[in-house]
């Protein structure tokens, strides 16, 4: 990873535009994480994924490195779940955290398009699937 090089910095610029585009999603929507959180996700996510790749010689896997990328988003994701009353909140966050970290490493494998690709996706999954559960839920509680 050379800063003075151009993929470093189209690398950063894709993971900035791609964490800026969930984030803002989920910092409209009054979410836990926003535009903030989502960027330093995608763009730690890159790096990580980035400086395995750089790694060279005897028995060592670069590979590793997205593994332990993915557990320790999980981790991560997991502090934004919360237990009230019986219910369950923050999992869509939490999953939204752990594909930012996905859509991170495309970007750090060179996979530029499918990050951005992946980035809108996400944002119509959260949106488009937000307005049927509303949907269904008010056609459940007996209003249409």
């Amino acid at each position: 990873m050379d800063p003075m090089s151009l993929p470093f910095w189209q690398a950063l610029a894709t993971s900035l535009l791609c964490g800026g585009i969930v984030g803002f999603e989920r910092q409209v929507s009054g979410k836990p994480t926003g535009v903030r959180t989502s960027i330093l996700i995608c763009l730690g996510s890159q790096l990580f994924v980035q400086l395995g790749g750089s790694i060279h010689g005897g028995n060592l896997d670069p590979s590793r490195v997205l593994g332990q990328v993915v557990t320790g988003v999980g981790f991560l994701g997991a502090g934004v779940i919360l237990s009230e009353g019986g219910h369950v909140r923050g999992v869509t966050s939490a999953s939204a955290i752990w594909v930012m970290a996905a859509i991170g490493a495309c970007v750090g494998l060179g996979h530029y398009i499918a990050a951005l690709i992946l980035a809108v996706v996400t944002v119509v999954v959260l949106n488009v699937f937000d307005r049927i559960g509303g949907r269904l839920s008010e056609i459940s509680n007996g209003h249409s």
